[in-house]
């Protein structure tokens, strides 16, 4: 008996050592810390026990026994605490209390052995109850084999507690001889529990390493789905330059499938990458982030990059950072690729760079165009002067005179100046324009046969006109200029060399992204397609320093004296007066395409044209009857009304502010023998009219004269002689001009340097009765 009592303290020690590691091992597991104390309380009864006859009764019968009650409780304290059941340590310290209490009374007061073991059977028996109820709450469907185990073990210990209690009072049998037994027994019993326990903890570790796997899981799912789901792009490369993950962003930036890629193919590594700077060159490897990162294992932050995707190498461009992962030990384990899909960004700025450049060229456009329309009254008094000058001083020379020649060359020079001022006008949009319903093929067809007159052998000259072409409102023959420019100068960049020129005109639709901003929102209002026209040429090209320069006013790359500068200038002024849009791809060697684009002529436009159309060809129609059946010239036919008719000579008001027009547009009229009166000042020439107002059959006055305009002294007039014909001259004629001119009664509103060859004929169709 004293060796299994010393051999239960011994393992009830280290049962007691053990558990108190586990408690402070895995504090938040609740049983440990009992079972220890547990222990603990039984060593105190094992000793008690073994000093039976050396010690008081008192403490080795009365606090042996009770210590051998408590255990058990403390023990079920235990297992309610790794259940996660309640266990109030008041109530345990007094049902200890009471234990020890009862073993007292029934040794001092009342020395009655049975009622002891008695007590002692019975609290054992209560407790084993209570912890058998505790485990089938626990785990009703019986899925824990150790708690079932545990079960078990505290029936087979009830089950011979109640034998050693019933067999030696009845049995006969003596308690000296089944001590000893019941004692291996329970130390057999107390080593399986200790061993059970220890399972249920293993089990515990393991449900809480399965719930914190399944959380671990959990939160990588949520994070691998916050991460598939960003718009920014995840990348995680290995330093083997392997891809170790990526997400649904970056495969879409890159042009992957978002299910990912074959799993029998590799991946792309970063070095097969073809990786651009933000200036579009090549990246050296050096300069990659994910080469940085490696090299320096420091972040990488807002590096611009452009990837080439899929077989049309189409560049996306994308704002990256990179940052390592390191392992706990500090060595590298991934390097980090985040970025964001700036291409739309890029392609926005370079469209603000175009607008910005369109609009510094639309703003010096409008400046040389201000100054054009200064200086074009005056250019153009001058020019009208010495054209019509050499035009009388040829009229008075004989046919052999010397001078002849001289007087020619004068008027060439002063032709040239002219079509230059001309030139500088429609470059600043102040030329008048007639816009009507056009057809873009009858255009190209007439410019085409224009330049193939002047066109080398060595040249061929190709047209084609889509069938399904819509008509645009335009002036066909700003639109031939147009054509005529372009062709010349695809001639040009031919140096001599034979080449070909092509003109195409087809129809594209207002939706194709192709279009130009501004004309696919013309498009879209007129509810019509849009015409393009592209005029290409096998030429020498340009490079994109030229290429970016060719619509600035007096630039060329053409030698002195053979270019002014102005040819695609005015090419640009009238497309952009059409609403339309020009576009030019050129490189050296391999020539430039010209592509124009015009918005199509509204359905209402149309209707309107073909109703004026329908009225022509019936006033045409009257026109030629009436005069032939009363014996009248035909209507084509123009004469001076000097030689018409043997009425006095009509009698002609002319008025300008400058002398030197005064007196050559007086000896113009005078020799084709119209009476002329002509004035200097506005006030002279309205008091004439006041003072005669029948007596004028033409008024033919200048625009821009300081203090009142031409077209107030127009009104003026009519207000005093309403049935007077007026007619306007100016160096440069706009839309408003001609709209203010309609409004005052002005018959007619002609270019001054056209005038002074025209005068006579203008005066004849105005003077007719």
């Amino acid at each position: 008996m004293p060796t299994l009592l010393a051999l239960r303290v011994g393992i009830d020690v280290l049962i007691a050592l053990a558990f108190w590691g586990q408690m402070r091992r895995y504090p938040t597991i609740g049983g440990p810390g009992w079972w220890a104390v547990s222990a603990l309380v039984a060593i105190v009864g094992s000793i008690g026990l073994s000093m039976r006859g050396f010690a008081p009764e008192l403490f080795t019968v009365s606090l042996a026994n009770a210590s051998l009650s408590i255990g058990p409780l403390l023990a079920w304290m235990g297992l309610r605490s790794y259940l996660g059941l309640s266990c109030p340590r008041f109530r345990v310290a007094m049902a200890s209390l009471a234990l020890l209490v009862a073993q007292i009374v029934f040794l001092v007061l009342w020395d009655l052995p049975a009622i002891r073991q008695l007590v002692f059977v019975v609290s054992a028996v209560a407790i084993v109850l209570l912890a058998l109820r505790d485990m089938d709450r626990a785990d009703p469907q019986r899925r824990v084999p150790e708690l079932q185990a545990l079960k078990l073990l505290s029936v087979a210990e009830i089950s011979v507690l109640l034998v050693f209690a019933v067999a030696v009072p009845l049995g006969g049998i003596s308690l000296a001889t089944a001590a000893p037994i019941t004692l291996f027994f329970f130390i057999l019993a107390r080593l399986l529990r200790v061993v059970l326990y220890g399972a249920l903890l293993s089990h515990r570790l393991r449900q809480d390493g399965d719930r914190a796997r399944q959380g671990l899981l959990a939160r990588e799912a949520e994070s691998r789905a916050l991460i598939d789901n960003l718009s920014a792009g995840v990348m995680v490369f290995r330093p083997d330059h392997t891809l170790a993950n990526i997400n649904n962003a970056a495969r879409c930036f890159l042009g992957w499938s978002e299910g990912g890629a074959n799993a029998a193919l590799p991946e792309p590594t970063v070095a097969n990458w073809n990786m651009l700077r933000e200036d579009g060159q090549a990246m050296r490897r050096h300069d990659m982030p994910f080469e940085r990162v490696l090299a320096t294992g420091q972040p990488v932050r807002s590096v611009i990059i452009g990837v080439p995707v899929g077989e049309a190498e189409e560049v996306r461009w994308a704002l990256c950072n990179a940052y390592p992962e390191n392992t706990s030990q500090g060595a590298l384990r991934h390097v980090v690729l985040t970025f964001i899909d700036i291409t739309s960004l890029r392609e926005v700025q370079a469209q603000q760079k175009r607008l910005q450049a369109q609009l510094a060229q639309s703003q010096k456009m409008e400046a040389l165009g201000t100054l054009a329309g200064g200086v074009a009254h005056d250019f153009n008094n001058i020019l009208a002067a010495i054209l019509g000058n050499a035009d009388l001083a040829r009229q008075d020379l004989t046919p052999e005179a010397a001078a002849r020649e001289s007087l020619h060359e004068i008027s060439t020079a002063a032709r040239r100046g002219r079509e230059l001022v001309r030139q500088i006008l429609a470059f600043s949009r102040q030329q008048p324009a007639e816009r009507t319903v056009v057809h873009m093929g009858e255009i190209v067809d007439e410019s085409c046969a224009l330049l193939r007159a002047a066109m080398p052998s060595q040249v061929q000259l190709l047209h084609e006109c889509h069938p399904d072409t819509p008509a645009i409102l335009g002036d066909s023959t700003q639109l031939g200029q147009v054509l005529i420019n372009l062709g010349t100068n695809a001639v040009h960049a031919m140096q001599g060399q034979p080449g070909r020129v092509e003109c195409q005109v087809d129809r594209i639709a207002r939706s194709d992204p192709r279009l130009p901003v501004e004309v696919a929102q013309a498009c879209h209002e007129a509810c019509a397609d849009a015409v393009r026209v592209r005029v290409s040429d096998t030429g020498c090209g340009m490079n994109e320093a030229v290429s970016g320069r060719i619509f600035e006013p007096f630039f060329t790359t053409k030698a002195v004296g053979k270019g002014t500068g102005l040819g695609l200038p005015v090419v640009l002024g009238i497309v952009q007066v059409h609403g339309g849009g020009i576009e030019v791809q050129s490189q050296p060697g391999r020539g430039t395409t010209f592509t124009l684009y015009f918005p199509g002529a509204p359905v209402h436009a149309l209707h309107k044209c073909a109703m004026a159309d329908a009225k022509k060809a019936a006033d045409a129609v009257t026109m030629v009857a009436i005069p032939l059946e009363r014996g009248e010239p035909a209507a084509t036919e123009i004469h001076s009304m000097a030689d018409a008719s043997p009425d006095p000579a009509p009698h002609i008001l002319y008025l300008d502010d400058d002398d030197t027009l005064v007196f050559l547009v007086r000896r113009l009229l005078e020799r084709r023998g119209y009476r002329v009166t002509a004035f200097t000042q506005q006030s002279q020439a309205i008091e004439a009219v006041r003072s005669d107002p029948a007596g004028y059959h033409l008024l033919l006055t200048d625009f821009n004269m300081p203090g009142m305009s031409g077209l107030d002294v127009a009104r003026a007039v009519l207000a005093i002689n309403p049935s007077m014909p007026v007619a306007v001259a100016s160096g440069y004629i706009t839309d408003e001009l001609q709209t203010e001119a309609r409004a005052a009664g002005v018959r007619e509103v002609v270019f001054k340097t056209d005038a002074v060859e025209a005068f006579c004929e203008i005066v004849a169709r105005l003077v007719q009765r």
